[in-house]
């Protein structure tokens, strides 16, 4: 199963053989979805995908709940191992709805999508906004793994930014990696020997993913030779990285990891800074 999926498909879909998850969770998104949503969308806010913390250091700005904690989450929105789950966000899933495919991706589960342009496109495409609030699922239980696979830990970062058989991209815009501006953490700048590679440079037209062949051909480019098990992915915490992981995906280059922590942990160990685009 492809990780995107157009609005077109998610027409010809049967009433009732998906579960819709709408995942513009952050800031007054509880009011945008009350407002207007696809109709029988579920909500879900960005704060349900990261686990509290008062030490960005340990773990940066979002790390990961615990997978017990995940699953609670999962059967609160009746999801099971067999549902084929579809998300959407208004950020060109740059936000939730990427992180929720890959957390979803990273302890099993097979048929989830993305929809591909977001909110916007299945308005396009005629898709009807309800302001009906989904009666509450039966919960069910969810099996999880004791932790999510795919993950990279800061040794590991480390290690592999100054490898060269091994990749670390970061997906922040240049002026942030170049450390010219910083909104949200406490240093500006980027991990000595990353790779800048902006996530919006995954997108086209319409705020839309790029084909597969373009993504496979502009990441063949960059990755050269090495093996996308060789490659990590961050951001600024651990949210963003997960558009580039899913374009990745979907231009069938699989086995890349995702450091949690990002740029929010890193930059707060007193570890190696650069500013230098090196």
């Amino acid at each position: 199963m492809q990780p995107l999926i157009e609005a077109s498909e998610l027409q010809q879909l049967a009433a009732g053989t998906c579960i819709l998850i709408d995942a513009r969770g952050f800031g007054n998104s509880r009011e945008r979805y009350e407002q207007g949503h696809l109709e029988g969308a579920l909500y879900l806010d960005l704060e349900n995908l990261a686990a509290h913390t008062d030490n960005p250091a340990l773990g940066g700005r979002h790390p990961l709940p615990g997978t017990k904690d995940f699953a609670i989450l999962l059967g609160s929105l009746g999801v099971t191992p067999q549902s084929h789950v579809i998300v959407y966000d208004d950020k060109a899933a740059a936000n939730p709805a990427a992180r929720f495919w890959w957390m979803l991706k990273a302890v099993g589960h097979e048929k989830v999508q993305v929809l591909n342009g977001g909110l916007q496109t299945a308005v396009d495409a005629g898709f009807a906004i309800s302001t009906v609030i989904p009666d509450k699922t039966q919960p069910t239980e969810y099996p999880v793994p004791a932790s999510f696979k795919g993950t990279a830990t800061i040794d590991e970062v480390a290690e592999a930014a100054h490898n060269p058989d091994k990749i670390v991209i970061d997906v922040r815009e240049a002026p942030r990696y170049l450390g010219q501006t910083e909104p949200l953490d406490l240093v500006a700048g980027h991990i000595p020997g990353a790779l800048n590679v902006p996530y919006n440079g995954n997108l086209g037209e319409g705020n839309r993913y790029l084909t597969a062949d373009q993504l496979q051909s502009n990441y063949i480019s960059i990755l050269g030779d090495i093996k996308p098990e060789q490659v990590i992915v961050h951001c600024g915490s651990g949210v963003t990285a997960c558009h580039t992981l899913l374009a990745l995906e979907q231009a069938g280059l699989s086995g890349a990891r995702l450091y949690v922590g990002s740029w929010s942990e890193w930059s707060r160990r007193g570890l190696p800074i650069a500013t230098d685009g090196k």
